[in-house]
C-alpha cells in the first residue's frame, strides 16, 4: 500500500523533539513497516466532534494520545475564555474512568487548562460520569472534561466536554468549540505548564453530595426498608461504578448487594470481557451465573463510565432475561409515573423525554397519565438541552433512550447508571410489596399500553475505507429511498439531514422542527419504523427496528410474532 505525500509529511512533523521518545518510535516504526497503519494514523485530524474526542489509542493525529488531547484542550480553552471573559475566576472539573491512560489524559487537560487561567478541580480516582455532571453544577464550574470511551473496545480512550449546566456541548457551543479547536493546528500553540495553585483534588466530599442527592429522589424508602433483603446482583465491568454503585443502593436502603468481585477491580484492558458494553447479553454472563448460585432477583450491570445501565431479571420459569433499554426505559417511566400520580405530584406541568429511536411505549405510558412527552435527536445532551430550555418552567421527571440510558431528575444533565441502579431496585422493591416481580411488571405494561418490540442492528466499517461505504450507504438510501420493505409500503420518510419529512401518499413535505442530524427514518403502512444512522462514536452506521401491534390470547406467542417481524424486515432489507 502506497502512502500519499499528505499523509507522510504530517507524519514526519511527528518525529520532531516537540513529541516524546515513544511517540516518535511508534511513527518511525509505521513509516518503515506498516503504510496502512500509518494511514489510518494520519489521514485526518481526530476529529473533536460535537461531544468530544473519541478514539484508538496511538501516536497519529487521527489517534488519542496526549498531543491530541493537549490541542482539544487549549481550544476548549480559549472559548472557555471567550465565553466567560467577565468571570473573575473561570472554572472546570475533570473526572475519569478506569480506561487505559486515564491519568495521562486527565493530567495533560488540567495541565492545560491551569496554565490557561481556569481553576481545575481533578478527581482523585475513577468517578462515574453523571457525577461529573453533578459536580459541574454543585461546584459552580463553566465546564467539565470526562475522560472515557464509553462502551468501546479497550483500545479505545476519549474525553466528553460539558458545559456551566452539566450537560454535553449543543448549540450553538458545541460547533463553536469545533471552530476553536480546529484553530489549534501544532503543538507549540498549547500552553501546558500546569499551574499548581490552579488544580485542586475533589473525592468523597464531592461524593456524599452526589449521594445524598440521589437518596433525595427516592419516592418508595418504605417499601424499601420491608423489602430491603431483595438479592442484587452488581458488576461494574471493571469500570468507574464500583465507586458509588454499591454505596448508592445501600444508601437508598438496600442490604443484600452481592458483586461480582472479579469485575470490581477497575482494569482499562477489561480483562473479563470481550467487550464491556451491557447492551451485549455476553458481558453479563459473568453476573448472571453469580444470580443463579445465589438465586438474586436482580442484575445490575454498568459500563465503564458508568452512565449506562444493563438489567437482567427473571422470568416465570426462573431464567434470567436481559432487558433491552426500550423494556428499562418503559418499566422505569412506568414506575415514576405511577408513584408520581399516587403521591398527587402530578399537576399537568410535568414531563419525559425520549429520542427519536427510542420506544414508542413511552409515548403511550406518558399520554395515558396526561403527562408531556418530547422527541429529541439521539444522544443525551439533547434530552439535557429540553431540561435546560424548560428549566424554572416546566418539572422534568425522567427520560431515556434505547441504548440504556436513563436519567431520573434533574440535578444532573447526563444519562445516570447510578440513581438508575437505585430506581430499578426500587421499582422491584414495588413490585414486590404485590407479590410481583419486575416481568410480571413488564407484562402488565404491555397488556396496559400495547405490544412494542424493538431491536438494533450495528454494521462494523473500520478505518478510512469503512467510514466512505459507510457515507454511501447513506448517500444510497437518500438517493434511492426504498419503496417497500417486508412487502408493505414506506408511506413517510423523515429525513434529519434535510430536516424534510414527506408523505409519500400525498408527496406532500413539511419541515422537521429539530437540529440537522444525519438521519434516516422510514415509517411503513402497518406502523413500523426502521430508522438508520452512523453512529456518532463508533465505526458503525446502525439500523433500528421498531414494531407493533395487539396481543390476542397468548401474550407471550404474540411478542414472539413480532420478533419475527423484525427479522422478516431485516432480511427484506438484505443486512449483513
Amino acid at each position: 500500500m502506497s502512502v500519499s505525500k499528505e499523509v507522510m509529511d504530517k507524519a514526519l512533523l511527528w518525529l520532531a523533539d516537540d513529541y516524546d521518545k515513544d511517540t516518535r518510535a511508534q511513527v518511525r516504526n509505521m513509516i518503515e513497516k506498516n503504510p496502512s497503519e500509518l494511514t489510518d494514523a494520519f489521514y485526518k485530524d481526530l476529529e473533536f466532534g460535537t461531544g468530544g474526542l473519541r478514539g484508538i489509542m496511538g501516536a497519529g493525529t487521527n489517534r488519542m494520545n496526549r498531543y491530541t488531547v493537549a490541542m482539544a484542550t487549549q481550544g476548549l480553552a480559549n472559548y472557555l475564555k471567550k465565553s466567560f471573559s467577565d468571570l473573575q475566576q473561570i472554572k472546570a472539573v475533570i473526572a475519569f474512568d478506569s480506561r487505559l491512560n486515564n491519568t495521562v489524559f486527565a493530567d495533560v487537560s488540567a495541565d492545560v487548562l491551569s496554565a490557561n487561567g481556569i481553576k481545575v478541580f481533578l478527581f482523585d480516582d475513577i468517578r462515574p460520569t453523571p457525577e461529573l455532571s453533578f459536580a459541574i453544577r454543585h461546584l459552580g464550574c463553566q465546564s467539565g472534561i470526562v475522560v472515557t470511551a464509553s462502551h468501546n473496545p479497550k483500545e479505545y480512550n476519549g474525553y466528553k466536554a460539558y458545559w456551566d449546566d452539566g450537560a454535553q456541548l449543543i448549540s450553538p457551543h458545541d460547533t463553536l468549540v469545533i471552530e476553536e479547536v480546529r484553530k489549534i493546528r501544532d503543538i507549540s500553540m498549547v500552553s501546558m505548564v500546569r499551574n499548581p495553585s490552579l488544580v485542586e483534588v475533589i473525592g468523597e466530599e464531592t461524593d456524599s453530595h452526589y449521594l445524598a442527592y440521589l437518596k433525595s429522589l427516592s419516592l418508595s424508602p418504605d417499601l424499601i426498608s420491608k423489602h430491603k433483603e431483595i438479592k442484587i446482583v452488581y458488576t461494574p465491568l471493571h469500570g468507574s461504578g464500583v465507586k458509588l454503585v454499591p454505596g448508592s443502593l445501600k444508601c437508598f436502603g438496600f442490604n443484600n448487594i452481592i458483586t461480582v468481585e472479579e469485575q470490581c477491580v477497575s482494569d482499562g484492558n477489561f480483562p473479563t470481557v470481550k467487550s464491556p458494553n451491557p447492551e451485549e447479553k455476553a458481558a453479563l454472563s459473568m453476573a448472571i451465573e453469580k444470580a443463579i448460585q445465589t438465586d438474586a432477583s436482580l442484575v445490575l450491570a454498568t459500563d465503564p463510565d458508568a452512565d449506562r445501565l444493563g438489567v437482567a431479571i427473571k422470568d416465570n420459569d426462573g431464567n434470567y432475561l436481559l432487558l433491552n433499554g426500550n423494556q428499562t426505559a418503559a418499566i422505569l417511566i412506568h414506575y415514576l409515573l405511577t408513584l408520581w400520580k399516587q403521591k398527587g405530584k402530578l399537576t399537568g406541568n410535568e414531563y419525559v423525554v425520549k429520542t427519536i429511536v427510542t420506544t414508542e411505549l413511552l409515548s403511550e405510558i406518558a399520554g395515558r397519565f396526561g403527562v408531556e412527552i418530547y422527541d429529541v435527536l439521539t444522544g443525551f445532551k439533547y434530552i439535557a438541552g429540553i431540561i435546560r430550555e424548560l428549566e424554572g418552567k416546566k418539572q422534568f421527571i425522567g427520560g431515556g433512550e434505547e441504548s440504556y440510558g436513563f436519567l431520573v431528575g434533574d440535578g444532573v444533565r447526563d444519562k445516570d447508571a447510578v440513581i438508575s441502579c437505585c430506581m430499578v431496585a426500587e421499582t422491584a422493591a414495588w413490585a414486590a410489596e404485590s407479590g410481583k416481580t419486575l416481568y410480571d411488571i413488564l407484562l402488565d405494561i404491555y397488556k396496559e399500553y400495547g405490544l412494542f418490540r424493538e431491536s438494533l442492528l450495528s454494521i462494523e466499517r473500520k478505518g478510512k475505507s469503512g467510514a466512505e461505504e459507510i457515507q454511501q450507504m447513506m448517500a444510497g438510501y437518500r438517493s434511492h429511498p426504498p419503496v417497500n420493505i417486508n412487502d408493505k409500503k414506506v408511506i413517510r420518510i423523515f429525513d434529519y439531514l434535510t430536516q424534510k419529512q414527506t408523505d409519500l401518499t400525498d408527496q406532500t413535505q413539511t419541515e422537521i422542527r429539530l437540529p440537522v442530524s444525519d438521519v434516516l427514518q422510514f415509517l411503513l403502512e402497518d406502523g413500523s419504523k426502521i430508522t438508520v444512522r452512523p453512529s456518532g462514536t463508533e465505526p458503525k452506521i446502525k439500523f433500528y427496528f421498531s414494531v407493533r401491534g395487539e396481543h390476542s390470547g397468548d401474550l407471550l406467542e404474540s411478542l414472539r410474532l413480532l420478533d419475527h417481524k423484525v427479522a422478516e424486515i431485516i432480511h427484506s432489507l438484505q443486512l449483513k
